[in-house]
């Protein structure tokens, strides 16, 4: 954690002194116009893949209900939607108001019946146990405090229920030479063309290079007391894991 601390200070530091959580909404509400696009073009669209991944390490059924917690422009919540069917109710949060406010129009124009509301994921306005499941995707590592944030997530999700986590790790081997050559030299220079905001895409592969993965992310999830066990699946070589917590 002391190395994502740093990564973090500094980004805020040249963010003129901004917390943490001013610093990462700024930096959303800025490359939220064109973050779909960016998204695709600098995951080559696998980051589709990992998401129905997501979906399906969730066991969603038709029926379920679903909270998915910073769900930024709502591709996750479109992909459980579609797993729970028309009986089933999915609810997208997100803390940044501009990233969110992408989101309705995108599942409308799929046809598909999702709620979205302004929430953070460590205060998460919603009664204990009432969803099925709970999720977020690329997002745990940009929380102040993800183990709070953790806790938050099971505490909503009925006994039994899954708590699910995609993120970035560190691949290792020669997919994780490759990797961070990617993220050093190609991520910030692709991410600034098409955003504007280099420092954005530069920020970001940092802290997922810093951030807790493996066991050391399953021991944060475990140390809430929330979860009844967790487990974890590394998608693409290691680029992406996909953590799973059954809840207490």
């Amino acid at each position: 954690m002391r190395l994502l601390a740093v990564t973090v200070r500094t980004f805020v530091i040249h963010h003129k002194h901004r917390t943490m959580s001013e610093a990462v909404r700024a930096m959303f509400s800025d490359i939220a116009p064109k973050y779909d696009i960016t998204n695709s073009v600098l995951s080559l669209g696998i980051h589709h893949i990992w998401r129905r991944a997501a979906v399906r390490a969730a066991a969603a059924r038709p029926g379920m209900a679903v909270l998915d917690c910073a769900t930024g422009t709502g591709d996750l919540a479109i992909a459980f939607k579609r797993a729970v069917g028309r009986e089933g109710r999915v609810l997208g949060t997100d803390f940044c108001a501009d990233m969110l406010s992408f989101a309705p129009a995108k599942a409308a124009s799929a046809g598909l019946d999702v709620g979205f509301e302004i929430a953070d994921v460590m205060n998460l306005p919603y009664e204990d146990a009432s969803f099925d499941v709970s999720s977020i995707s690329f997002g745990i590592r940009n929380v102040d405090e993800p183990a709070i944030a953790l806790s938050e997530m099971a505490r909503v999700v009925k006994p039994g229920g899954r708590v699910v986590v995609l993120e970035f790790g560190q691949p290792k081997g020669i997919v994780g030479l490759t990797y961070r050559w990617y993220s050093k030299n190609v991520i910030p220079v692709i991410g600034g063309m098409l955003t504007g905001n280099r420092d954005a895409y530069a920020y970001l592969p940092e802290t997922a290079a810093a951030f807790p993965c493996r066991e050391d992310f399953l021991k944060i999830m475990m140390a809430t007391g929330r979860y009844e066990s967790a487990s974890y699946r590394a998608l693409t070589g290691g680029i992406a894991f996909l953590y799973t917590g059954i809840v207490r």
